[in-house]
């Protein structure tokens, strides 16, 4: 068993309103890459938002009572923080510089996933705007594999992944936030193990897996490469989304 990643070339900085299908197809024939059946794209958050007109520019900000009481506590913008309370359903955790928010989206993250970095607005107030994750990734990611289904004529799989931290482990890692034709969570519950018993408990986060894997080669700097192929994911393709990725509230250990 073996997979291959490979992360596309030529592919521009994308602006609000860009075609991603287009500059993906165009970046698979720079990039050499023939598509086929059960092949994997996978997609930087920021690509998405940026393409999707995820944009906040802060000067047009105005924080709430609540916003500005918390950024003086955690020493933040309060038009930042604004923007993070809108973005989220609960504060979860805070500190000097980090909010810790269960995001509308249902997972918990640093910052409700707003970015500053590899972010440059319009207009001479750069420094002032901010991009916000997709409104919907497994709606974004469901657009993008439809489009480039309509072009190639076969099934293939797309994830839209961001870098999150982790409660327990230092580092960053990326994780499948938007799925379309790829499995998040595996279930070998039943299936042998090496010496034959059955496995009782074990649920495989693929989707999870694979991000981290794509976020290796996509890089977290100035690499430009937004987008990796993958070819020779280890299970079948099938329909999912982000929710079952996501532990219930009533199972977490830790809220």
């Amino acid at each position: 068993m073996s997979m291959v990643l490979t992360p596309l070339r030529g592919f521009p900085l994308v602006k609000s309103g860009d075609d991603l299908v287009e500059l993906t197809v165009q970046a698979l024939s720079v990039s050499g890459i023939t598509l086929r059946e059960g092949d994997i794209l996978v997609f930087a958050q920021k690509v998405v938002s940026k393409a999707e007109g995820r944009w906040v520019n802060l000067a047009t900000v105005t924080p709430s009572s609540r916003a500005t009481e918390l950024a003086q506590q955690i020493e933040k913008d309060p038009r930042l923080v604004e923007v993070i309370l809108r973005e989220s359903r609960a504060i979860l955790r805070t500190r000097p510089g980090t909010i810790v928010v269960e995001h509308r989206l249902g997972f918990v993250c640093a910052n409700a996933g707003i970015d500053h970095s590899n972010v440059a607005g319009t207009g001479t107030e750069q420094e002032e705007w901010v991009l916000l994750l997709p409104e919907d990734p497994d709606a974004s990611a469901r657009r993008l594999r439809a489009g480039i289904q309509d072009r190639f004529g076969f099934p293939i799989g797309v994830m839209i992944i961001d870098s999150h931290g982790r409660a327990w482990r230092l580092g960053t890692v990326g994780v499948a936030i938007g799925l379309a034709g790829v499995p998040g969570l595996v279930d070998l519950r039943g299936k042998p193990d090496l010496f034959g018993y059955r496995l009782r408990i074990t649920q495989v986060g693929a989707g999870d897996e694979l991000a981290a894997a794509a976020s290796l080669v996509m890089g977290q700097a100035a690499e430009g490469t937004p987008v990796v192929h993958v070819r020779g994911f280890p299970y079948p393709l099938r329909e999912a989304n982000l929710s079952e990725l996501l532990r219930p509230l009533e199972q977490d250990l830790f809220r």
